[in-house]
């Protein structure tokens, strides 16, 4: 499916980033991957490369925070591949948990600059060589935190909606280029951030959110794979022109057939937006000025 494209992962040393990378090079393509951690980075490369002895992979440790370092990062990705088809924006943090009034707020700013800042500098930095080949694909990694309020949660939630509707808009701008940008849901994952989210306890976050998280730390959560195939599937020329979407890995019927790629086009399905009274079936929710 991907055969003879390349593709940055960032946060790719582990959970959901390692299985798309992983499916990645099972699907043909080279792969630029980058983490923070160089230690772990390396690690999962090593694994990477005992699995995929004949794949192409390149590694930079990188935080996406750091405007700097994503510039050397696909400054080293074009050096070592010539080209980039694929942006796959993976790296990310839950941040702080607990009340907005009572957690510190440089952690709640570091989190926004990971979670949406990153991912707009690393898009930025991929439309200007997209464009010029007036092709690629960018997928941003957002979920449950940007459709509903996750008390506890609240930078998390807050990067994580305004990374969907970043999405939307840039599907817009860059429409004319052939450049597709879109978002996945992965699901609920049993990964870091799931213990992370467990061990922080009801009494910081939102106890239904605790208990769900609990249950999917037990279950094992969503498999990765599922996140790791829609991925896949929204790198390759089969979602050519599908864009400005968040899809859904578990609940949505992907992949779409040509038809249903037009008819997204002309709605607003897989979008963010405001519920109106009207869409409840309530009198009340039209103003009449004047």
């Amino acid at each position: 499916m991907l055969a003879g494209r390349v593709a940055l992962i960032t946060g790719a040393s582990q959970g959901l980033g390692a299985a798309i990378a992983s499916h990645f090079l099972a699907q043909g393509a080279a792969v630029s991957l980058c983490a923070r951690n160089r230690d772990a980075l390396s690690a999962q490369h090593a694994q990477l490369r005992a699995r995929y002895p004949q794949g192409r992979m390149h590694i930079r440790a990188a935080d996406v925070a750091s405007q700097a370092e994503v510039d050397a990062l696909f400054d080293a990705t074009l050096a070592a591949f010539g080209c980039l088809d694929v942006l796959v924006n993976n790296a990310g943090v839950y941040g702080p948990m607990g009340a907005i009034d009572a957690l510190d707020w440089d952690q709640w700013v570091d989190a926004l600059r990971i979670n949406l800042l990153g991912t707009a500098y690393c898009a930025r930095r991929a439309i200007e060589i997209f464009k010029a080949r007036r092709y690629g694909k960018i997928i941003n990694l957002s979920g449950g935190g940007a459709t509903k309020p996750l008390p506890g949660l609240s930078a998390y939630a807050a990067g994580k909606a305004a990374v969907v509707r970043l999405t939307e808009t840039l599907a817009l701008e860059v429409k004319d280029w052939g450049i597709d940008v879109n978002a996945v849901a992965p699901g609920a994952l049993a990964t870091r951030l799931t213990d992370q989210l467990v061990d922080a306890g009801p009494e910081r976050v939102d106890a239904a959110l605790h208990a769900q998280m609990v249950k999917v730390q037990a279950d094992g959560g969503t498999p990765l794979r599922h996140g790791a195939e829609l991925c896949a599937y929204l790198a390759s020329a089969q979602s050519d022109g599908l864009t400005g979407r968040l899809i859904a890995a578990v609940w949505d019927p992907w992949p779409f057939d040509e038809a249903i790629v037009r008819e997204l086009a002309a709605s607003d399905i897989y979008t963010l937006r405001r519920v109106e009274a009207k869409d409840r079936q309530k009198s009340w929710g039209e103003r009449r000025c004047g």
